[in-house]
């Protein structure tokens, strides 16, 4: 099951890093979210995949049984959803705002601020 999620984990990095590249602002905000879900999912196999044993402590013990998931990987990728769903909402207001500033959605053509004129 691990060399199956690290083959997803390749493709959707390799995916990301492609859209990434385009000079396109939204492409390159999806390729941001992907990669973020790549982190996540790499994050969770860390934890270890085993079916139908929980991390609990038993009562009086100090850990859990031995080959079970470890918990701290799942609360942190929990937690990185979140905070990337808040970073693609966040994003993406920027780039309508952006569209609707500039007109454009290519990172080229987004020259607002530099100087009309000659070079000197």
């Amino acid at each position: 099951m691990e060399f199956l999620l690290a083959i997803t984990i390749g493709v959707m990095v390799a995916a990301a890093v492609y859209l990434m590249l385009a000079r396109n602002v939204l492409r390159f905000i999806f390729g941001l979210i992907l990669i973020s879900n790549a982190a996540n999912l790499a994050i969770f196999t860390a934890g270890r995949l085993t079916p139908g044993a929980p991390p609990l402590i038993k009562e009086g013990a100090y850990a859990p049984a031995e080959g079970v998931a470890n918990a701290l990987p799942q609360a942190l990728v929990l937690t990185a959803i979140v905070i990337g769903f808040g970073l693609f909402a966040f994003a993406l207001v920027l780039v309508y705002r952006a569209y609707t500033t500039l007109g454009t959605l290519y990172s080229d053509e987004m020259d607002a601020a530099e100087p009309k004129g000659p070079a000197q």
